[in-house]
């Protein structure tokens, strides 16, 4: 990971200080191990978050925001999946606590204060907009700036007053904005308005790709990763009606596979790369196609200063600690995540440093 490598090196430029928002990177980026070395000899950190977890312990103050039943709310990303043409603004369901901020009050704060010591007396800090008065201008100056088309109540009512925070506020169940419009090809920026579904980069890199996927060592296999429904993240491992039942970190693997190496249901296996080594359980099942094993995201919570008492009970391990950071896609330039080579063997065909049930890790790049 390179902010790891940009706080790890020397000189002129390197990293000294970080804020983190509401992230885990120590268990989401490859090679985590790295950037927790590189956290733990900062100048400064900053952690905007509501957990001491494997990142925010090497912070020097966590801000904790308000909940998110404690601001407002208008829903953006998921408006993008929808079927419908809708709207909804919430206001908090409970008052936060006195002394409290949200996530946009504290960066503000922090954004205004460097700003202070940057350039000392310059005066008071210009006053930014607040998130509600940036959304309610959005909703006035956009397509239903004029007026709009409510469908709640079965039939189309026309509205000749502009969209606003004030009319979302008479819809606290949302409002029906009709059925979602054409922008085809309106929104297709290409030179002809056709969607390129071989764009020439990709295919002529297809050559280079197939060579990588038949040149793998002999006896090594992909690894991919995988997001339970309950476990997307790693901050869900913390709730024990999310994370109970099943084990939901077993490594699973096709029995084809399994038998050719020798490895039993529910029994201990060695995963090795570049970067290290771990210990997992075996999931054996037909879901995995052959040459290929999965391990999910985001586990690992182990590390010593951690505070999440539900997620330490069952820390299970940390995919990206064998994930190679040097490894980068080839187009875009973004870490490899997924099609990992790896080698798979049965626990105790070698000696291990550790027992399966302390969720081994061995630095095998530096041995």
């Amino acid at each position: 990971m390179t902010l790891a490598e940009e706080m790890l090196t020397p000189g002129e430029g390197q990293v000294r200080g970080f804020v983190c928002v509401a992230g885990n990177p120590v268990l989401s980026t490859p090679n985590g191990r790295q950037l927790d070395e590189a956290l733990a000899q900062l100048e400064f950190m900053v952690s905007i978050d509501f957990y001491l977890n494997e990142t925010s312990r090497h912070a020097d103050i966590i801000l904790p925001p308000t909940g998110p039943l404690e601001h407002e709310q208008y829903d953006l990303v998921f408006n993008m999946l929808a079927v419908r043409n809708l709207a909804r603004y919430s206001d908090p369901v409970f008052e936060a606590p006195a002394g409290t901020r949200c996530d946009w009050d504290i960066v503000q704060g922090l954004a205004q204060r460097i700003e202070a010591l940057k350039n000392p007396g310059s005066g008071p800090a210009r006053q930014m907009p607040t998130p509600e008065q940036i959304l309610d201008h959005g909703l006035k100056t956009g397509p239903y700036g004029e007026g709009f088309c409510e469908y709640n109540s079965g039939e189309p009512v026309q509205r000749d007053e502009p969209l606003s925070i004030e009319v979302l506020k008479r819809y606290p169940h949302g409002l029906d904005l009709g059925p979602m419009r054409e922008s085809f090809p309106g929104y297709l920026f290409t030179p002809d308005r056709l969607i390129h579904l071989t764009p020439p980069e990709l295919v002529a890199d297809l050559t280079r790709a197939l060579a990588d996927l038949r040149s793998a060592e002999s006896g090594e296999m992909m690894l991919i990763g995988r997001r339970d429904l309950r476990t997307n993240n790693s901050w869900m491992h913390n709730s024990q009606r999310l994370v109970k039942g099943e084990n939901r970190c077993a490594l699973l693997i096709n029995p084809a596979d399994a038998e050719r190496l020798g490895l039993a249901n529910d029994k201990p296996a060695r995963i090795m790369s570049r970067t290290g080594e771990l210990l997992v359980n075996v999931q054996i099942t037909e879901d995995i196609m052959p040459g290929v094993v999965c391990l999910p995201h985001g586990w690992g919570h182990d590390r010593e200063g951690v505070s999440l008492r539900v997620a330490q009970s069952n820390p299970g391990i940390n995919v990206n600690d064998i994930t190679d950071d040097q490894v980068v896609d080839t187009l875009s330039g973004n870490a490899v995540l997924n099609g990992i080579p790896v080698t798979v063997a049965a626990f105790g065909t070698q000696e291990s440093t550790r027992d399966i049930d302390s969720h081994a890790y061995t630095d095998r790049a530096a041995q």
